[in-house]
């Protein structure tokens, strides 16, 4: 893959303490929600995160595709992702539960759907939904 654009951000404390970009551009509290035994409060997780992220990116994979096919998508377009966090059915650890609801005012149904359907193909968040991620593990120095 021909990386165009890469990021770095690094977490101490793990899910309640602090993450933050290496070029100081984004910095985050973070806390583990009651539902998962912390003590919940001010601050965000990274279910949190990682929806915020994922629906951000399919809003504008959908514009990509909605440019390619020369449909207009209005402001007032939303993706709304949910996503849960819960123990795998195979004992092993935890997974992710992630539901999409995407509103196109003024966008025919029909193709409001097939935008949908080519932005869940587009978007790199779906397609590692859907295809896993080969991740490089080091130990740092």
């Amino acid at each position: 893959m021909n990386v165009l654009y890469q990021t770095q951000a690094t977490a101490t404390g793990g899910r309640t303490g602090k993450a933050f970009t290496a070029d100081g551009a984004f910095s985050v509290t973070l806390v583990t929600p009651k539902e998962l035994g912390g003590p919940g409060g001010d601050g965000n997780n990274p279910e949190q995160l990682f929806a915020s992220g994922y629906a951000a990116c399919f809003l504008g994979a959908l514009k990509f595709v909605a440019g390619q096919r020369k449909v207009k998508v209005s402001d007032d377009s939303t993706v709304t992702a949910t996503v849960g966090i819960g123990k795998r059915d195979d004992g092993q650890g935890f997974g992710l539960d992630v539901a999409l609801a995407v509103a196109l005012p003024g966008v025919d149904p029909d193709i409001a759907r097939e935008l949908v359907d080519q932005a869940h193909v587009v978007c790199p968040y779906s397609h590692l939904a859907r295809n896993g991620l080969d991740v490089r593990l080091s130990l740092a120095a």
